[in-house]
């Protein structure tokens, strides 16, 4: 069983990374491994490995010249996490092709029973690299750390690689995430949930820097409250995770949007569960502060500039030229604010305290513990189930509780952010709650988030266009836009 934490670096220099790298104590002492690593992987044209999460690679170590082959056989999805945990089988082989008789003793015999799966295979793509490597070793346990910089080829297309694994070879995973620390006080590290071969998928097909969007976890009333818990915090983590990630090189809104998403799942989770966690061990956030604050700084503009004045550009220029003017120059000084954030958003994304706090949330939702003794009982007593309708049963009752009509804005903020985790509450945990019952709440909590929702975005648009110098007519128009309508048009 392979273990392994994949971290994303900045694009870089290998020399560089190689000097800062030597100045992690653990690391710093050792000479690193130099390899150049040159690998095909193998799949059918309808890439069935991939979709059984399974990997199967020929790699050569050093160049042509001189080269060495290695056959290995990777099964299992690394996961909703920075963590992978898969089988691996690895051999040395004679030359560059596959061979089979190393898949007997391998689960791939169930895999492919008759061999019909093996035929069908060719090679889809590449990648290479040149790796350093470094064997470190704790009280804890021995890793091999290795620094990878090259790139991913497939179809024509290619894309950068730049990260660090970090792979247990024996002891506790603590090992792992001891040196990964140590790593992260000297540089910006990311956590990265995809592997190369999926990287290279998902550059096939154009989804590389696509959003990650919500996925229910898979839950049943057979598991403990605990094993729920888990799977539904790793799952929003990874959403901001990884989205924050495609941020690094990505302006598209869905992303940004997605990455506030995935927090606020990650927190209103963080709530549902909240009698499970001992505040003793769980991460500082205060770290995550600055990156959160751009976040929701730059996803205001984005909304104004490609929600809110969209909708009312027509009904206030209606032609007359000087509005239209002063519209333009409203664009103009939002796109300008768009670019100083975004620009702002990348440097925080290098800042090492940043990848620091991220990897030690990681660290957290890997080796932390969520045993309540909530276990499912013959009689359904204390049952998941039960905790979960009474749960969100409370929480839409305090929902009902808050006066609707009321124009004081921390009562409809309270209303708006309670609406958001009563709605990702009902999401994660639908499979344990009655499906008419969790309709009604979803769709309760989804009218309340969209009105109130609504009305904030116009108002920080409001403000957006003050703080910008737009005319004071236009701004004026705006006001009374938010005091009649507080709604989007029909």
């Amino acid at each position: 069983m392979e273990l392994e934490l994949k971290l994303a670096l900045p694009l870089q220099d290998l020399h560089l990374l190689e000097k800062q790298l030597a100045r992690v104590a653990a690391v710093g002492r050792r000479q690193p491994k130099r390899q150049l690593l040159y690998n095909t992987y193998y799949d059918t044209a309808t890439h069935a490995l991939q979709r059984q999460a399974v990997a199967l690679r020929v790699r050569r170590i050093g160049d042509a010249c001189a080269p060495q082959w290695v056959q290995t056989l990777k099964m299992g999805a690394a996961g909703d996490s920075a963590l992978s945990r898969r089988g691996e089988w690895e051999a040395p082989i004679s030359t560059d092709g596959l061979d089979q008789t190393l898949l007997v003793d391998t689960p791939w015999a169930e895999l492919d029973a008759d061999g019909s799966l093996f035929q069908a295979l060719h090679p889809v793509f590449t990648t290479s690299f040149e790796r350093l490597s470094w064997i470190v070793a704790l009280d804890t346990g021995r890793v091999e750390v290795a620094l990878d910089r090259g790139n991913v080829l497939i179809d024509g297309h290619s894309a950068p690689l730049c990260e660090l694994e970090i792979e247990l070879l024996d002891g506790s995973a603590d090992a792992v995430f001891e040196v990964a620390s140590q790593i992260s006080q000297h540089i910006s590290l990311m956590p990265l949930h995809v592997s190369k071969a999926e990287r290279a998928y998902r550059l096939a097909d154009g989804t590389l820097d696509a959003p990650v969007r919500a996925k229910s976890p898979a839950l049943d009333e057979s598991m403990d409250l605990g094993a729920i818990a888990l799977s539904v915090l790793r799952e929003s983590f990874l959403q901001f995770t990884a989205n924050v990630y495609t941020l690094r090189s990505s302006d598209a809104p869905e992303v940004l949007h997605q990455a506030r998403v995935g927090w606020r799942r990650f927190k209103g989770n963080l709530k549902l569960f909240r009698k499970l966690i001992d505040d003793s061990t769980f991460p500082s956030l205060a770290p995550l502060r600055p990156l959160l604050k751009r976040l929701t700084e730059l996803r205001d503009l984005e909304v104004a500039a490609t929600e809110v004045f969209p909708v009312y550009a027509n009904a206030y220029q209606t032609g007359d030229a000087q509005r239209a003017l002063q519209w333009s120059h409203l664009e103009e000084a939002l796109r300008r604010a768009i670019e100083e954030q975004r620009e702002g958003l990348r440097a925080i994304l290098l800042d090492a305290a940043i990848g620091g706090a991220l990897l030690q949330m990681v660290r957290w939702l890997e080796t932390g513990t969520f045993d309540t003794g909530w276990r499912p009982h013959a009689h359904k007593q204390h049952s998941v189930t039960q905790w979960a309708q009474k749960r969100m049963a409370r929480m839409a009752e305090q929902l009902r509780s808050l006066p609707s009509k009321s124009r004081d804005a921390l009562v409809q903020h309270r209303r708006r952010i309670l609406a958001k985790r009563m709605r990702y509450g009902v999401e994660v945990l639908q499979p344990l709650l009655p499906r008419k019952q969790a309709e009604r709440w979803l769709q309760s909590a989804m009218q309340v988030q969209n009105r109130i929702g609504w009305e904030r975005d116009l108002d920080q648009a409001i403000d957006t266009a003050t703080r910008l110098d737009a005319a004071q007519g236009l701004v004026q128009f705006l006001r009374g836009v938010a005091y009649g309508i507080g709604q989007p048009p029909a």
